[in-house]
C-alpha cells in the first residue's frame, strides 16, 4: 500500500503542530506506525491522500452512526451555510435540537449546548459544585471525561494509550478535589460515598466505559450508584458523550433504565460537527447563568451549522427499527469476530455494547481498568498495522472502541472479517 503522500504530510505537520497531530492518539505511536492523512469519506469508507480506501470502524470516534457524508446531514448543513457560519447570537436551529434532545433523553428537562465533550463535562461538574455547595468530584479509574484538569486522574483514552499517568500542568490544588475509584466495585463505591468527610458534590461516570476499551457495567452497579447518590444528596452525572444516541435513542440511561441528575452529550448530536451538551433536571439547570449564578459561556455554542447537522441526525435516528437493525448487524459481526478469535488466537476478549465493541488481546475477562491494563498492546499494534495495510481502519489504540454504522454493508463486514482472519493468523505466529 502506497503511503508516500501521508508520510510527506506527517513530516510537514510536525514542523508547526506538536507531534504533527491535533489530538495525541492520532499520532499512532502506540501501534508503531505513522498516521494516514485522510482526504475524504463517504458512507462506510474513508480515503487517504494516497488514494487508499479503508472500511472505517472509527467513524470519527463515534459520531458517524449514519455513515460519512450522509445526504440528509449534508443538505441540512448546506441550507444553514448559505445564511452564515456563526452569529454569536441565538438561532432557530438551537431550539429544534434542544427539543429533540429533551424529548429523547429521560434525564433532561433543560439543555445547554457547548462546542465539545470536554466543555460539557467540565461545565457539568461546575454546575454540580455550584448546586450542592460542595467541592469533591468522584470518577472511576479508566473512565475518560475529556482533558479538563479535574479529569486527568487515572483517566482513559489517550492518557492510557500513551502511558501517561496524569499530566504536568495540573495543579495539586485541583487534583486533590478529584477522587478516582475502581469501576464496577460496589464495595469501594459505597465506602467512598458514605464518607461524610469527603464533601462530595458529584459522581461522574461513563455508564458504559468506552475509553479503556468497551467495559460494561456489572449487573446492579449503575442501580447501586443511583440509589446511593440519591440517598446521600450527591449529583449523579452520566457522561454519555459516546453512549448517547449510540446504545439507544435515549442513550445508556434509557437502555438500562437508570436516570441520572445530569447528562453530558457530544459526538452524535453534532452530526459530525463540533458540539457538546449538558442537561438535566430543571431544578439544577436553573442554576446556570443567566438565570442562575453558575457561569458558563461560549461564542460558538449553538453554532447554526452544528445545530442543523445534529437535528438532521437525530431525526434520521428516530426512524422506527433503526436501533434494532443496527444492533442486530453489530451483534452478528461481533459473533463472527469472537469465533475467529477463538479459532486463531491464544487468547482474546470481545466486549460489546450495542454497535460499539473492543477486542482485547487479553486472557481474562475485562471488567475494569486493572483488567484492561493486562491486554497485550504490542499484539494489538501488530494487528492494527496488518488491518490498516489490508484496508480496514481501526482505532490506533487497544483502549478504544470499534464503531459499526448504518452505512456498513454486509459486504463491508464480510470483507472486514476476512481481513481479520488473515491478520489474526499473522499476529499469532
Amino acid at each position: 500500500m502506497k503511503t508516500d503522500k501521508s508520510q510527506s504530510l506527517f513530516a510537514q505537520a510536525q514542523i508547526h503542530i506538536p507531534g504533527g497531530v491535533n489530538s495525541p492518539v492520532r499520532a499512532c505511536k502506540s501501534v508503531g506506525c505513522d498516521p494516514r492523512f485522510i482526504q475524504r469519506a463517504n458512507g462506510s469508507k474513508i480515503y487517504d491522500v494516497d488514494g487508499n480506501e479503508y472500511i472505517d470502524f472509527v467513524c470519527s470516534w463515534g459520531p458517524m452512526i449514519l455513515g460519512h457524508n450522509h445526504p440528509a446531514i449534508v443538505d441540512a448543513i448546506e441550507k444553514a451555510l448559505v445564511n452564515g457560519t456563526s452569529f454569536g447570537a441565538p438561532c432557530p436551529q438551537e431550539i429544534e435540537l434542544a427539543d429533540l434532545v429533551v424529548e429523547a433523553v429521560p434525564s433532561i428537562d433543560m439543555v445547554r449546548f457547548v462546542s465539545s465533550g470536554t466543555e460539557a463535562t467540565m461545565s457539568a461538574i461546575r454546575l454540580a459544585r455550584g448546586y450542592t455547595g460542595k467541592n469533591v468530584v468522584v470518577k472511576f479509574d479508566g473512565c475518560y471525561h475529556g482533558h479538563a484538569d479535574s479529569f486527568l486522574v487515572k483517566a482513559g483514552s489517550g492518557v492510557i494509550t500513551l502511558g501517561i499517568p496524569g499530566s504536568p500542568g495540573v495543579p495539586e490544588d485541583i487534583v486533590k478535589n478529584t477522587l478516582s475509584i475502581p469501576y464496577n466495585n460496589e464495595e469501594e463505591l459505597e465506602k467512598t460515598l458514605r464518607n461524610e468527610s469527603l464533601d462530595i458534590a458529584c459522581v461522574i461516570v461513563e455508564p458504559v466505559a468506552g475509553n479503556m476499551g468497551v467495559v460494561l457495567p456489572a449487573p446492579g452497579f449503575l442501580q447501586k450508584l443511583r440509589d446511593l447518590t440519591a440517598e446521600l444528596g450527591i449529583v449523579l452525572i452520566f457522561d454519555e458523550v459516546i453512549t448517547g444516541f449510540r446504545l439507544s435513542y435515549g442513550g445508556a440511561q434509557q437502555k438500562f433504565g437508570i436516570t441520572p441528575d445530569l447528562t453530558c452529550l457530544g459526538k452524535i448530536i453534532g452530526g459530525g460537527l463540533p458540539v457538546g451538551a449538558y442537561g438535566g433536571k430543571k431544578e439544577i439547570m436553573s442554576q446556570i447563568s443567566p438565570i442562575g449564578p453558575v457561569y458558563q459561556a461560549g461564542t460558538l455554542s449553538g453554532n447554526p451549522l452544528a445545530m442543523a447537522a445534529g437535528a438532521a441526525t437525530l431525526k434520521a435516528l428516530k426512524q422506527p427499527g433503526f436501533y434494532d437493525a443496527l444492533d442486530a448487524k453489530a451483534a452478528g459481526f461481533a459473533s463472527e469476530l469472537q469465533s475467529l478469535a477463538a479459532k486463531h488466537l491464544d487468547h482474546a476478549v470481545l466486549n460489546r455494547a450495542g454497535s460499539v465493541m473492543t477486542t482485547f488481546f487479553a486472557a481474562d475477562p475485562v471488567t475494569d481498568f486493572e483488567s484492561a491494563m493486562k491486554a497485550d498492546t504490542a499484539k494489538y499494534g501488530a494487528f492494527y498495522r496488518e488491518m490498516l495495510d489490508l484496508g480496514v481502519y481501526l482505532a490506533p489504540s487497544q483502549f478504544e472502541g470499534a464503531f459499526v454504522s448504518a452505512a456498513h454493508s454486509d459486504e463491508d463486514l464480510a470483507r472486514a472479517l476476512e481481513m481479520t482472519e488473515r491478520s489474526f493468523k499473522k499476529v499469532q505466529k
